[in-house]
């Protein structure tokens, strides 16, 4: 789906490619940029022989090109700014997986001149589609991008038919299980599955939390990754984060800063607008993968639930809204009297209210909530929607659609 949003080389303009590791940007910069030249930082002599060229040949002597894990040798920034700066150069790709450590060295050199993308697990279009999904053409964008989600809804068909169906929910439970990292597609065997995501949370804790914290002691923070994945689709409480996990408050929030800008977990704020009564000010926590969440957590492989299915949803919104640098805002709707709306979407026309309910068929009653807030909000209300697990697009009303969760990410 990215692919889509990519600048192409006669743009003058740097691009920053970031996301967790092994999501595919390595495979996506050189499959969608082939013609430039390539180097992977993660070769010491590449870091050498770049590092020994004269900044103000730099234009002349690398150009364009594809630096991958330009994190590994931040002195290249510099040169890369001299150049564009000075007009010799006009595009350049530059990729890494430590945000922090890029997105600081950005903001002290190259600010004004970079493009940014992220790059997340796969989304549940990329694997219904693997040619290739244009996100303009899924459910949410049209639902996002217009006041009349009623016309939206009534020209779609009703219910998938046969293979279509069966692709559809293929794709949705290996993302519910498996997730989307990119590797996981060509393993074969669900126990080469869980070893590989075993290697990969080692290779996170060894890899990315040396680039950012320099932690020598990796046991707290294992201790507080599960609890923390066990916390999923929950509200945030860094006392009882760092109660069950046996350090200090500090040190948790700390710990859930390194979740965050690794791309493993993110935080949905509430809602900020007091349409009924008091709203509560804790943030939900969620994280953007539900095989690592899974491998994490001990919640194993087998289980489906609820709170599961929630993450699941939640990551589909926030990697699309990133994915498509949407202008939409996600957040969740709950009063200190316990009424709860598990997403709220704002967008430039109104408000799009979407209850998740884990399980196969919908009924008039499940949608209490969204009309009570639609009352409220009145005039900003676009349409309350239930995402569950069935096949029938169904309304129950003006603006009230049940929507299968497979149609309204594809």
């Amino acid at each position: 789906m990215i692919s889509h949003l990519l600048p192409g080389v006669e743009d003058h303009q740097i691009l920053l490619l970031t996301g967790a590791r092994q999501t595919g940007k390595t495979s996506l910069v050189r499959q969608h940029y082939n013609t430039l030249p390539y180097y992977n930082l993660d070769a010491i002599e590449f870091r050498d022989q770049l590092s020994a060229i004269s900044t103000f040949s730099w234009a002349r002597e690398i150009g364009m090109a594809v630096i991958d894990e330009i994190q590994k040798e931040p002195g290249l920034f510099d040169k890369i700014k001299y150049a564009f700066d000075d007009g010799g150069l006009k595009f350049s790709v530059l990729t890494g997986s430590s945000q922090i450590l890029l997105l600081k060295k950005v903001r002290e050199t190259m600010a004004g001149r970079i493009t940014l993308r992220e790059l997340f697990p796969f989304m549940l279009g990329e694997l219904i589609y693997p040619s290739g999904s244009d996100p303009e053409s899924t459910l949410l964008f049209k639902l996002i991008s217009t006041p009349e989600t009623d016309d939206i809804l009534e020209d779609r068909v009703s219910v998938l038919i046969g293979k279509d169906w069966d692709l559809a929910k293929t794709a949705e439970s290996w993302l519910n299980i498996w997730g989307g990292m990119a590797p996981m597609i060509h393993i074969t065997t669900p126990r080469k599955k869980r070893f590989w995501l075993n290697d990969y949370a080692t290779a996170y804790l060894e890899r990315d939390l040396a680039d950012l914290a320099s932690l020598h002691d990796l046991k707290p923070f294992r201790k507080f990754q599960q609890i923390s994945a066990l916390r999923a689709a929950n509200l945030l409480s860094y006392s009882e984060l760092a109660k069950d996990s046996g350090i200090g408050i500090e040190t948790a929030r700390r710990y859930l800063e390194y979740l965050r800008i690794s791309y493993q977990a993110f935080l949905l704020q509430p809602f900020h607008k007091n349409l009924t009564s008091s709203l509560i000010k804790t943030p939900k926590l969620y994280w953007f993968d539900n095989g690592l969440l899974r491998h994490l957590s001990g919640l194993g492989f087998d289980l489906d639930n609820g709170q599961l299915y929630e993450n699941y949803i939640a990551s589909e919104f926030m990697k699309f809204i990133r994915t498509t640098r949407s202008e939409a805002k996600l957040s969740f709707y709950r009063t200190r009297s316990g009424m709860e709306i598990d997403f709220i979407l704002e967008t430039t026309h109104g408000l799009l209210g979407f209850e998740v309910k884990s399980r196969d068929t919908v009924t008039a009653s499940d949608f209490t909530n969204l009309n009570r807030l639609a009352e409220a909000a009145s005039a900003e209300w676009l349409g309350g929607f239930i995402i569950y697990r069935g096949n029938k697009l169904e309304q129950f009303g003006k603006r009230s659609w049940a929507i299968p969760s497979v149609r309204l990410f594809s």
